[in-house]
């Protein structure tokens, strides 16, 4: 395993930010994770898979381990569906466009999400309906100070929005090796949420199918955001807030079109992009960076932003966002790294 020093991430997160590695090394199997570990002794470790929900800062100290392990097996076959398994480094979308060639089920709302599969169950991605601990039957993950091998079920993971036990008080302490999916023969369509309706309705299906549920989420996104390789970005950079129903309905008495989507315990999540436009900020340029033109919740790198500009941005949004509906926004991406001393 080669291990570089002062390593350019500029081409290894998807915001485009030239952030500096201490260390740099690429694992493509577990031994090669056991080996790095065993060398890091007390150095700062910082995992990378995709690059796509993170915001470098000008340097990242200590290794910088990006997770290459590749391969999609089946696990097992019944009659309702299979057990499919994926080794972290395998790409989100790609291995989505795998299972609906084969004709596997329940992964095609989350088509065309940035990433890779080692970070999907971390972030308990979502889109139109769906989320990760919907089709997800367990993982398999490395102690990062024993260097032992861990399966944890469904239910040790913690599932929440946009979260699990590996943001929370595991962070850190796991490498996710793989994860395996439990995927369907029979689908079932989730087409409720958001345009995929229209979307289907647009595109002249008559009769549903995991492909054309995919093909519609595809065409939204890609209307909606734009793509890293053009435009820097990690999509949508704040989660949606989840408010009381008293003060969603305060908010309604003089917002009258905020959108709210019930949950449970008597509350609402409110779309953040929603917030965002409503304050003004949806196509506003700070220097070199701003807010996506067509999606408010999207930050986007010019071409010279660094780390701490789009932080900044941030940060006045949050503030804005507060002072006008009383909401505290948080980020979805991971703020990693450290700015120059000014």
């Amino acid at each position: 395993m080669e291990i570089y020093t002062e390593y350019s991430l500029k081409t290894y997160n998807t915001f485009g930010i030239p952030a500096v590695a201490e260390f740099f090394a690429q694992a493509n199997s577990i031994d090669e994770i056991k080996e790095l570990l065993s060398w890091k002794k007390n150095k700062n470790l910082f995992v990378l898979g995709g690059g796509s929900n993170i915001l470098l800062m000008d340097k990242v100290p200590g290794i910088t381990l990006q997770i290459s392990l590749k391969g999609i097996e089946i696990i097992q076959e019944d009659n309702e569906g299979w057990l499919v398994k994926a080794y972290a480094g395998e790409n989100w979308h790609q291995f989505v466009m795998h299972c609906i060639d084969k004709g596997y089920a329940g992964l095609e709302n989350l088509s065309l999400i940035p990433g890779n599969v080692g970070a999907s169950p971390m972030q308990n991605i979502g889109a139109y309906g769906v989320e990760l601990k919907d089709v997800f039957h367990s993982l398999e993950a490395l102690n990062v100070h024993t260097l032992e091998s861990r399966v944890f079920l469904a239910h040790e993971c913690e599932f929440d929005y946009r979260s699990s036990i590996f943001k929370t008080h595991e962070k850190g302490n796991y490498i996710i090796t793989s994860v395996n999916f439990k995927l369907l023969k029979n689908p079932v369509f989730h087409t409720s949420y958001g345009a995929i309706e229209q979307e289907l309705e647009a595109m002249g299906i008559k009769e549903l199918s995991i492909r054309a549920i995919s093909d519609a989420v595809i065409r939204i996104r890609q209307s909606k955001l734009p793509d890293p390789a053009q435009l820097g970005n990690a999509g949508s950079f704040f989660k949606n807030p989840i408010i009381s129903v008293q003060h969603f309905n305060k908010l309604k008495e003089k917002y009258t079109s905020i959108p709210g989507y019930p949950q449970p315990n008597n509350q609402i999540k409110v779309p953040a992009g929603w917030l965002i436009e409503q304050a003004g900020w949806k196509g506003k340029r700070l220097g070199n960076c701003g807010v996506h033109v067509n999606q408010a919740l999207v930050l986007v790198n010019y071409g010279n932003a660094s780390g701490m500009e789009i932080l900044k941005l941030s940060e006045e949004i949050i503030q804005d966002i507060s002072s006008k509906f009383n909401i505290l926004l948080e980020r979805e991406v991971n703020v990693v790294g450290e700015a120059k001393s000014s």
